[in-house]
């Protein structure tokens, strides 16, 4: 059947190059519908429970997702009027900034105080031209003091403060309204600086978080693919050594590529960073394919055959085991759909979409160009064969050695997988390159962190808030999350109520506390809430019926396992001190932080069905049980032992890895099914002995397999030097799989193969020798 497709491939050759190219260039049409998606909820699928429980918090009060700017004078001094009117400036012109609702700094801080039997609310910095110095202290005492403002809008040190915008996107166009908040934030920025050159500005904050996404993921595409392309060309061109098959395998790569691409653009996939991945999974993957049928071509034309008959005589051997290991491939990545991950789903099936097209145009039209273009090769013994053959040898001569000291480096390896733990911060999914990953990071140092907990206490009672027992539980509560070594800062109405409370009072600090009637503390609420601006109400603490009150608690950078561990230490004091009262715990930090432990969790079952799917069509490919079984430990082995190399020099598993063991399987099979289809070919067709099989086997696929895995290697390893780090931590890991698993399927599989063959003809000398008794 292979012959006479191979016929028909060179027969038609022409006519399938313009068919393919036209096809081709249809589907690539497709990829002006790909955009880029500027929101980190897309990192959740839609069920999940914690991003669930977020946005239920979020509708009951305004959203949280905001832009933080920090100003840092040069003088280290906040509390001057240059400064002070530098601040009051910036913060009256974010109100400009677009879908702003609520503008926080120092200066327009909401302040009280008492006036004979009056309630004055005022801004803390008001009119600064006519500041004195003993005003100024003033300022720089309530700030210092005021638990509202330190460690969030000021440093502890008084040498920087920030401004706060709260942001609400009206979700009818994700693609470009978070763009466009960024876009003015940072005009407005520019100027500012232009102005106030002695004053440094930093931003961070959830909405430029959501906008590094795509930035990271440009950043990749602007820089990784031309760099993978130049390696794959230097590549191609050092171990093909034919100027024809270089520019062959590279139009397959692009068309591949561009169908690949196309295709998730019709069919409406949004790009993410682990998804803007893809082109360079898709080069490397596809150069695979190319190389095994150019591998047997130009050896074919090498020992004296003709370019067509070489043509159909690398189909014949390669058609099978390309489309076993194109098949393997998509299996593997398309495991990912058990992801809980959106990002990652969409990863797997663009790559399997990207590998699919790949064999189609490796067995249709690359062997068709093949036919065409004109290719020159010498009549040699190939140099790269002949180390095969001296490997081989070397292999055969130890094998007994190298069977049990590499499955003792397989074992000991695999021991420390344990060793490994599941941790992640979200904030550096972005390497130091990223300018939020830099701000962030210096304004977590400096004023306050990104991370955060929501916490929203419900009474189930209307009005219930001012409940003197709920909120003497608030405060002991509050006062709980101050003493953790991971809280930053605290905001709840509590400190407001405490501080109304002195404020009735002739601003006495005696009465610095709650109110013990309910009604008194209902009416210094509506109070306060009648004198405050418009932006700056309290609905960002207490709901509409005041039946709930949420508090905000920033946190330092802390891992997956911290995060978690804070979140349950937060709801066992709840369940304990405050049984009453129904808790909700949710924020961006805590949803990821569950993330990596659910992807595991998911990944785990969708490795296991890949490993069943994959190792049942090995047996039925291969028509050997036992063979099957082989392919089985040579397949599994690369991932536990790559996982024992991880443990070793990192020992931290996060949420990109959590995809590697499934992605890498369909990868890693590639290796194993070409050297066993060699095997067997020579097993069966040839009639050779174990050994000699292992020899065929190295010189007919051996350097197709060291230069499939160089490039493979190669192409992960660009993808290592990404930005993002969910997509350097997988290229980096994934590298090292593919290396591990040629060493394998090189030194272990041979003499594994020789060992069992060996086994089977002692147990069949026994009948022989009875029977001549």
């Amino acid at each position: 059947m292979i012959s006479k497709y191979s016929d028909w491939v060179v027969h038609w050759r022409f006519i399938i190059v313009i068919v393919c190219l036209v096809i081709a260039f249809v589907l690539a049409s497709g990829g002006k519908n790909l955009v880029f998606t500027n929101d980190y909820r897309y990192f959740f699928s839609e069920d999940n429970p914690q991003l669930l429980e977020f946005e239920n918090l979020q509708d009951t009060y305004t959203k949280n997702d905001n832009i933080y700017i920090m100003l840092e004078p040069s003088d280290g001094v906040v509390f001057n009027q240059e400064y002070l009117a530098a601040l009051k400036e910036l913060t009256e012109q974010s109100w400009q900034i677009p879908y702003s609702i609520r503008v926080d700094s120092v200066t327009n801080f909401q302040h009280t105080y008492a006036e004979e039997d009056d309630l004055i609310v005022i801004d803390l910095v008001d009119d600064i031209a006519s500041l004195t110095s003993e005003d100024l202290a003033y300022i720089k005492n309530v700030a210092l003091n005021e638990p509202l403002l330190l460690n969030r809008l000021v440093s502890k040190s008084a040498d920087a403060a920030g401004i706060n915008i709260t942001i609400e996107l009206p979700g009818k166009n994700e693609i470009t309204e978070g763009p466009e908040v960024v876009s003015f934030s940072r005009d407005m920025i520019k100027q500012f600086e232009q102005s106030h050159p002695d004053i440094q500005v930093y931003t961070t904050g959830i909405v430029m978080m959501n906008n590094a996404f795509p930035e990271a993921s440009l950043n990749d595409i602007k820089h990784l693919i031309p760099f993978a392309f130049a390696a794959i060309v230097f590549g191609l061109i050092f171990f093909l050594r034919s100027i024809s098959g270089t520019f062959s395998a590279l139009l397959v790569i692009i068309l591949s590529i561009l169908m690949g691409m196309g295709t998730a653009g019709w069919l409406g996939f949004k790009l993410t960073p682990p998804s803007a991945s893809a082109p360079t999974m898709i080069l490397t993957l596809a150069v695979a394919d190319c190389v095994h049928f150019l591998v047997t071509f130009l050896n074919s034309m090498r020992t004296g055959m003709g370019k067509i008959s070489a043509v159909k005589e690398s189909l014949r051997i390669n058609f099978g085991p390309i489309f076993l290991t194109s098949l393997t491939t998509v299996i593997g990545f398309l495991s990912l759909n058990f992801s809980d991950v959106p990002p990652f789903r969409d990863l797997g099936n663009i790559t399997a979409i990207g590998v699919t097209f790949a064999f189609i145009l490796s067995v249709l039209f690359l062997p068709a160009l093949v036919a065409i273009l004109p290719f020159k090769v010498r009549e040699q013994a190939d140099k790269k064969t002949q180390l095969m053959q001296r490997l081989a040898e070397v292999v055969i001569s130890r094998r007994r050695t190298l069977l049990w000291s590499m499955g003792l480096i397989i074992a000991g390896a695999v021991a420390l997988i344990p060793r490994n733990e599941v941790n992640d911060k979200f904030v550096e999914y972005f390497d130091e390159s990223i300018e939020f990953r830099r701000h962030t990071d210096y304004v977590a140092d400096k004023v306050t962190g990104l991370y955060s907990i929501q916490i929203s206490l419900e009474s189930n009672d209307s009005g219930g808030i001012s409940e003197p027992k709920f909120l003497e539980k608030m405060s002991e509560f509050v006062i709980w999350l101050r003493e953790q070594p991971e809280v930053m800062h605290v905001s709840s109405v509590s400190d407001t109520l405490k501080r109304l409370n002195k404020n009735m009072h002739g601003d006495d600090e005696k009465f610095y506390a709650l109110p013990a009637d309910r009604e008194l503390a209902a009416q210094y609420l509506l109070l306060y809430e009648m004198s405050l601006p418009y932006g700056l109400d309290l609905n960002d603490q207490i709901n509409v019926d005041k039946s709930s009150t949420r508090i905000s608690t920033t946190l330092k950078t802390l891992s997956t396992r911290q995060m978690l561990a804070f979140e349950d230490k937060a709801k066992s004091w709840l369940k304990l001190n405050a049984q009453d009262i129904n808790a909700v715990v949710s924020s961006p930090a805590v949803i990821f932080s569950h993330l990596a432990m659910r992807n595991i969790d998911s990944m785990i079952v969708g490795t296991l069905v890949a490993l069943v799917v994959i190792s049942l069509l090995l047996i039925f490919a291969l028509r050997s049980l036992k063979l099957g079984l082989i392919s089985l430990i040579s397949n599994i082995a690369p991932i536990g032992v790559a996982f024992g190399v991880w443990a070793i020099f990192d020992g931290e598993i996060g949420l990109a890895l959590s995809i590697v063991a499934g992605m890498t399987l369909g990868i890693v099979v590639d290796d194993t099914v070409h050297f066993l289809s060699k095997y067997l070919r020579a097993k069966r067709e040839k009639h050779l002995s174990a050994e000699d099989a292992v020899r065929y086997a190295f010189a007919n696929v051996g350097t197709a397999l060291l230069v499939t895995t160089i490039v493979l290697a190669a192409g992960f390893l660009v993808l290592a030097m990404s930005a993002f780090e969910l997509n350097s931590a997988m290229g980096l890991l994934t590298a090292i799989t593919i290396i591990i698993a040629l060493i394998i399927d090189f030194l272990f599989l041979p003499p594994l193969l020789i060992a069992l063959e060996e086994g089977q003809d002692e147990k069949n000398i026994v009948p022989e020798l009875s029977a001549s008794d």
